[in-house]
């Protein structure tokens, strides 16, 4: 038997064993924000690839996978990206040469850094679609040293079609990876107090640079198809619980705030009332001066400077109404940060 273990200890010692492992950074948290997307430019192929990229996700669009390809690709991909350019043209940031929300979410990003960014927590941005993605975004923080992620889908409201879609790409660049960061996922906020807070912080400033007072307070949410809802989804009662937090916080009364939905597309039902019917119906019931507000956009973006902010409002005026104004997105603003440093902090208990 001592001649056996004597044999034994002999082979292990002729194995060699690596001495060390590859270098790499480790021991800090990554904190990543992940707003919706945006077209890198105004052209027809760089709003086709976006929408390729957009309207090919089975979340966002749930129907007959082969005959939505010949739908997308020979008729919306060919005809719709020139109508989005336009639209998209009339709110584009010359000078920054960027979309609003691609602007807005990276002063997000550089504000929040200043606040809880230190040695041990890098904060960055990412898009859902287009540019900068989550994967090239999830694979610098890693290679900065993170090997614990807090992603941080920037959507007050879960819908399957928003945050789920968020949860799904960080995950397939995940499955990709040999070392994995350990990750969080935020939780939807539109009920949580600090947002109420800053919403309505955003609404008073406003509020301050209007002359007239508001027969109506109109909030506006992304629209998606009721069939959504019926099949489980919560995005529609958090749109209402948002808006009924916020009526109490401004101590309004049921009929001086309502809840509405934009943006719809394609021709099957969608979530009710529509944002555009009803803004043209509202002043034929007395409604002249109107305030637009939606909360469900951390940064303005087409669908709130375009759609509402130019559309809407000359819809409204052209049905006779006198006065309209919308109230920006929370943006960089101070309320917003504020509500984003504590919301990120609370989300980090533990790690940080």
């Amino acid at each position: 038997m001592i001649k056996k273990d004597h044999k034994r200890k002999s082979d292990f010692e002729k194995v060699k064993l690596p001495q060390k492992h590859p270098p790499v950074s480790t021991g800090k948290v990554g904190v990543l924000l992940v707003n919706l997307g945006t077209p890198d430019a105004t052209d027809f192929w760089s709003i086709r690839r976006y929408l390729k990229e957009f309207l090919s996700d089975k979340r966002v669009i749930e129907v007959n996978r082969v005959l939505w390809t010949m739908i997308l690709n020979l008729f919306i991909l060919t005809f719709r990206p020139s109508k989005t350019a336009k639209a998209y043209k009339k709110v584009w940031m010359k000078e920054e040469d960027k979309s609003p929300l691609l602007y807005f979410t990276e002063k997000q990003a550089e504000k929040l850094s200043e606040e809880i960014g230190d040695e041990k927590v890098i904060v960055d941005y990412a898009m859902r679609y287009g540019n900068p993605s989550i994967k090239s975004k999830i694979a610098h923080l890693k290679e900065k040293g993170c090997n614990r992620l807090l992603i941080v889908p920037l959507y007050p409201h879960y819908a399957a079609a928003t945050t789920a879609t968020v949860c799904d790409e960080v995950f397939r660049v995940l499955m990709k990876m040999r070392w994995q960061p350990t990750v969080r996922v935020t939780h939807p906020y539109a009920d949580h107090p600090l947002f109420i807070d800053a919403l309505e912080k955003s609404v008073k400033e406003h509020m301050k640079t209007v002359e007239w007072k508001p027969d109506l307070y109109l909030v506006s949410y992304h629209g998606i198809p009721k069939k959504y809802f019926d099949k489980g989804d919560p995005y529609h009662c958090l749109c209402h619980k948002n808006t009924r937090l916020l009526k109490e916080k401004m101590k309004l009364s049921d009929d001086q705030i309502i809840t509405t939905f934009q943006s719809r597309f394609g021709p099957e039902e969608w979530l009710q009332p529509y944002t555009d019917e009803t803004i043209e119906s509202l002043p034929e019931k007395g409604v002249k001066n109107l305030v637009v507000l939606c909360p469900g956009f951390a940064s303005d973006c087409i669908e709130t400077l375009e759609e509402i902010g130019i559309e809407a409002k000359q819809e409204f005026i052209e049905a006779g109404g006198e006065n309209f104004s919308l109230v920006p997105c929370l943006n960089d603003s101070q309320p917003s940060i504020e509500f984003l440093r504590d919301y990120v902090h609370e989300n980090l208990l533990g790690w940080v």
